[in-house]
């Protein structure tokens, strides 16, 4: 069986190959003679066919079925605007001007024209303590500043609105147990502290990971930190951290040990000893209804207990009189305990990073004005003009 070898093009070439090799690149290897192709002519005039469609891949279908899942979502969302008031009628503002008013007891009513402003769990007028007349203007700016009755649904554009409903759900639960409670009872019924119990429920767990107690882990470079001009982490943590506990385990909870929960270079928090949270929720239970309300609502945006209550004693009415006697031996012009103080004890470690590594638009900007949106409402609801 004879077999055929195919030399490459480079061999087949050279000048000094026999004539035999060199002619095989000349041989046709079939049969058939070669004919030449015959055009034909263009008989009829028009646009050319079509590109031919490649199928639909399974990525087409996933964007596709996205695609009408949204829309779908879309159209629920309108159903929903659509059912909560019929027609435009939320579109609009219903009303003129915007005032505040005093009755016969001293508290004060917000009113939009002659409707006043009501709480919307009970449906009665807000009513605010006559010792907070700057949190009922404010509320009633917050209602001159919509354009909508449609605003008042989302509880972010009117954040005193809100706080204050809740501070008056409690301190109209705390009245109705106050005056039902026979005397020989010493505590209310659980129905009727419904309320406080599930604040401080809530607000006690913050204890054992509490911003201000959780410190970075120590480095061997610490030691050099106090010789260099930037001071590491913990350094930082410690020295903004121990002036606050300082001044509640000797005026606010004297005798009560705080410790830090991150010890060890451990990632689990430790518990602080029960005899704190003991002393602790004894002291929450005696705040009044806006104080604990306000002392929440700074718990909830600094994810700090410690922090919270020093903000809280800074400037409510029931610590005044603490205010008046260390204010006796505090130095003139000496700066107090306010919003930015405790925006910067939460934020530490956020501002220590994005010194380093820069911030993120529209995240850690919008989130360092919001901590400091909610701690000012937090004063707003606990401060009165009974303070020093």
């Amino acid at each position: 069986m004879n077999s055929i070898v195919v030399l490459p093009p480079s061999i087949l070439s050279h000048p000094h190959l026999p004539r035999s090799v060199t002619t095989l690149k000349r041989r046709c290897l079939h049969a058939s003679s070669s004919v030449l192709a015959t055009p034909l002519p263009v008989t009829q005039a028009g646009p050319p066919p079509t590109a031919p469609l490649p199928a639909v891949s399974q990525y087409g279908e996933r964007v596709d079925r996205r695609r009408r899942q949204a829309e779908l979502l879309k159209k629920g969302q309108e159903m929903r605007m659509q059912q909560m008031k019929p027609g435009s009628a939320m579109k609009k503002r219903f009303w003129k001007d915007v005032g505040v008013q005093t009755n016969s007891d001293g508290l004060y009513t917000v009113y939009l024209d002659s409707r006043p402003v009501r709480n919307p769990q009970t449906k009665v007028p807000l009513s605010i303590p006559p010792s907070k007349p700057h949190l009922a203007t404010a509320i009633a700016l917050e209602w001159d500043l919509l354009t909508s009755a449609q605003q008042a649904l989302r509880a972010h554009l009117i954040p005193l609105t809100s706080i204050a409903s809740r501070a008056h759900d409690l301190a109209l639960q705390d009245a109705s147990d106050a005056s039902s409670r026979a005397p020989s009872e010493p505590t209310a019924s659980h129905q009727s502290r419904t309320i406080r119990d599930d604040i401080i429920m809530t607000l006690l767990p913050y204890l054992d990971t509490d911003t201000l107690l959780c410190w970075a882990p120590p480095t061997p470079n610490d030691a050099d930190s106090t010789m260099t001009a930037t001071p590491s982490l913990r350094d930082l943590q410690a020295r903004v951290a121990e002036p606050i506990i300082s001044y509640l385990t000797t005026i606010i909870w004297p005798g009560v040990q705080l410790n830090p929960s991150l010890e060890k270079g451990s990632i689990i928090p430790a518990q602080q000893p029960q005899e704190t949270k003991d002393i602790i929720r004894g002291w929450m239970t005696g705040l009044n209804a806006w104080e604990l309300v306000g002392l929440e609502r700074a718990v909830l945006a600094g994810k700090s207990l410690c922090v919270a209550a020093r903000l809280l004693c800074e400037w409510a009415e029931s610590f005044a009189d603490v205010r008046r006697s260390l204010g006796r031996g505090r130095p003139h012009g000496a700066q107090r305990f306010g919003i930015e103080e405790a925006a910067q004890a939460c934020s530490l470690e956020v501002m220590w990073q994005t010194g380093r590594w820069g911030e993120v638009e529209d995240t850690h900007d919008v989130d360092k004005e919001d901590l400091r949106s909610q701690f000012g409402s937090a004063v707003m609801v606990a401060s009165g003009t009974s303070q020093a």
